[in-house]
């Protein structure tokens, strides 16, 4: 899998991630399936515009090492099927949570660090992120000295075996928050764990709220700890910090809350490599419900007061992002004008050669698809409008960076007006969710401004 290609000057100013790295969305998660299931809900089109529609951390915290091969490589397949990059998050430590509300794990550390190979088994040769046990490191008060020196050994030989296994993950260790262990404790933690031998880097601010402001100056101060090793980043869990922690210290499912930095590698920072939702917004904490479960209302006060994702970069990534241009002119030209041009276009305006990528995701009943569309012409499109008809019985309820409609089994989806110009040779992307009853077969026709496109 290829991420973006940067220019030298943003590079400059860039962690080990390019900018234009594009994140899984998977179209499987509680939200997606809760908002394609809801399509009547008053708090759905906030919570569809607003957290379904990003990539976020893909947990797995069932200790099953039977089967956590083949569940990682559905994720890391799927991901690799899209041109995007998965953030897997493994949560499987022996005393996990020093037995709190996400207590749980493998049995003992012989049997973790047999999980952890089957886990890095199923990462694939493409590239992905890899969060490994989150407050394994920061949390170790339940542990004596030498159980805390047992788990940073078998941290360190997971780090080891994941890049071992899959050469193109990164690997981030556990860097607890700007709020618990002071910079040079937690340097020296990470250190123990092999964090300059086996891994990437380190994440902080996990399932917390302090402001990413807080947490880079935090990262920063342990780097410098560290000696700033060239070869290690820092990730920020910016899911829910976008009004900082809550009074008194509250932690678990707290109000008055809200979503932070939406999911990015363009941090414009050397030291971050990523701004990433690792917990998913919406889902408990273990005191709204049972932890990791997903509340809409949790959801919804999350993302209500919060701004909209922004646009797609204007140069897309080597493998196009899933999130495709918005709205084209209302009445898009389907001929060329009356009175041509002077010198007349090379492409006829409206018109456009294209490729077209429709990636279905099915469950009983729903259903989520990534289209990704490529002008694959010589002449620039400002403006477009791409239709297809379905052969099944397919309905569409909601629908993120287009604006699509339908009617019957037509369906018409136009850009937003941001992300309406597309360069030749240029990608878009964009998704949407709906129901069927009998079939979602794929549609094998489709057309971009009147022009018939191919499908890759």
């Amino acid at each position: 899998m290829l991420l973006s290609t940067q220019t030298s000057a943003d590079a400059a100013v860039q962690g080990s991630l390019p900018s234009g790295t594009q994140f899984y969305k998977d179209p499987t998660s509680q939200v997606v399936k809760w908002a394609a299931a809801n399509p009547g809900d008053s708090r759905q089109p906030v919570i569809s515009k607003r957290i379904a529609s990003q990539a976020q951390g893909i947990w797995f915290s069932s200790y099953r090492p039977d089967t956590v091969t083949s569940d990682v490589s559905r994720v890391t397949s799927a991901a690799a099927a899209a041109g995007q990059v998965p953030v897997l998050v493994a949560y499987a430590i022996p005393n996990r949570d020093c037995g709190g509300a996400s207590a749980g794990g493998a049995p003992n550390l012989s049997a973790y660090d047999t999980w952890v190979r089957n886990f890095a088994a199923g990462l694939g040769k493409g590239q992905s992120i890899v969060l490994l046990e989150p407050d394994s490191i920061a949390l170790t008060t339940c542990l004596s000295a030498q159980e805390q020196s047992d788990r940073f050994a078998s941290l360190s030989r997971a780090g080891a075996a994941i890049h071992s296994a899959a050469p193109n993950a990164k690997v981030y260790l556990d860097g607890g928050h700007s709020t618990w262990n002071s910079a040079s404790e937690q340097a020296a933690r990470l250190r123990n764990a092999g964090v300059l031998t086996n891994s990437d880097g380190f994440y902080t601010n996990v399932s917390n709220f302090n402001t990413t402001s807080s947490e880079v100056s935090y990262d920063k101060a342990i780097l410098s700890a560290l000696g700033n090793p060239s070869n290690l980043h820092a990730v920020v869990d910016t899911s829910r910090n976008g009004n900082g922690p809550a009074g008194g210290g509250a932690w678990c499912d707290p109000s008055g809350r809200k979503i932070g930095n939406y999911p990015t590698a363009a941090t414009g920072d050397a030291a971050i490599d990523a701004f990433l939702w690792v917990k998913p917004p919406g889902e408990s904490d273990g005191c709204a419900g049972s932890a990791g479960t997903f509340l809409p209302d949790v959801a919804y006060a999350l993302a209500a007061n919060a701004a909209d994702p922004p646009s797609q970069p204007t140069t897309p990534p080597t493998n196009p992002p899933t999130t495709p241009p918005t709205t084209p002119p209302t009445t898009p030209p389907t001929t060329p004008p009356t009175t041509p041009p002077t010198t007349p276009p090379t492409t006829p305006p409206g018109n456009a050669a294209c490729s077209v990528s429709y990636k279905p995701n099915s469950w009983s009943g729903g259903f989520t698809v990534d289209v990704t569309v490529k002008n694959t012409g010589s002449a620039a499109v400002n403006g477009w409008t791409l239709k297809w008809t379905y052969p099944g019985d397919q309905k569409i309820t909601s629908a993120w960076n287009a604006k699509v409609t339908q009617s019957g089994a037509s369906v018409t989806a136009t850009d937003l007006g941001y992300n309406g110009s597309l360069p030749a040779g240029a990608s878009t992307a964009f998704g949407f969710q709906g129901t069927y009853n009998s079939s979602n077969a794929t549609p094998t026709a489709f057309t971009l401004n009147g022009a018939t496109c191919s499908l890759f």
